[in-house]
């Protein structure tokens, strides 16, 4: 028998500073890593925004209005303490958590557009000096980077504000994420903890196919071996809660996966 990781997710924020998901510029120029790192964070829920220069993530600042920013301090067009300081210039209570790194001494990368691309240890030092909340050395673990993400947007309040009671609802279907409470119709459901996961994550994706093996990963949090008949077994419990005696909600996709959506 294989040794298991067990991976906590009950920390992670999930609603931004308008009460919906928590929405995250990545900014970076090397292709695979940004597309890799959004990925990640979507995958946690969050609403992401990628941009590969500091012309765009400027943009991004008053078009996305982030809760948090990644960024790297290298860029084809400006470096990224000059991206921070336009940042904190337009949203001064933002967290930003750097990508520096490892190399102990001055290293030379070609950007995007070709050009030769500096990168010391000292940008690090400069980048928190400067307004930066803190930073991972390149390369990293995508759960290194979810984890530091969570930190810094529960430290700013980037998850609690102007959120209101934290709250899902897809049509007459209601989840409140603090006191557990769950109501369809008005009417209360009881749910299992683990009935309750399932539901929570159903409902933060509504409209979209979700794979059991997305499910094992997010409701039990680690590699279930082959066993996905498990996803199968709660759906149905599920169903029994809230879909008995009305329309139903919950729908499988054949190969597919699982969605919730509203009644018809």
């Amino acid at each position: 028998m294989t040794a298991t990781t067990f991976r906590s997710r009950s920390e992670a924020p999930r609603s931004g500073s308008t009460g919906g998901a928590v929405r995250v510029l990545v900014v970076d120029d090397e292709d695979a890593l940004g597309e890799l790192l959004s990925m990640s964070l979507r995958y946690e829920g969050w609403q992401v925004r990628r941009e590969a220069d500091g012309a765009g993530a400027v943009r991004a600042f008053r078009a996305f209005r982030p809760d948090v920013v990644v960024l790297g301090l290298a860029l084809p067009d400006m470096d990224g303490l000059s991206v921070l300081a336009r940042l904190r210039s337009e949203l001064p209570e933002v967290p930003v958590l750097f990508l520096a790194e490892k190399s102990a001494r001055t290293t030379v990368r070609t950007g995007r557009d070709g050009k030769a691309v500096k990168e010391a240890p000292e940008d690090r030092v400069a980048g928190l000096t400067a307004g930066g909340d803190d930073y991972v050395t390149k390369p990293f673990g995508m759960e290194e980077v979810v984890a530091r993400l969570r930190a810094l947007i529960r430290r700013s309040g980037a998850a609690r504000a102007r959120a209101g009671r934290p709250l899902l609802t897809v049509g007459d279907l209601t989840l409140d994420e603090d006191s557990h409470e769950v109501t369809r119709c008005g009417e209360s459901v009881h749910l299992t903890a683990t009935e309750f996961e399932l539901l929570r994550y159903l409902m933060r994706n509504p409209r979209r196919v979700l794979s059991k093996a997305q499910i094992l990963d997010r409701v039990w949090s680690y590699d279930f071996g082959g066993k996905a008949n498990v996803v199968e077994l709660y759906i149905s419990y599920l169903r029994r809660k809230i879909d008995a005696g009305r329309t139903p909600m919950i729908h499988t996709r054949r190969g597919a996966g699982y969605l919730i959506k509203p009644a018809e």
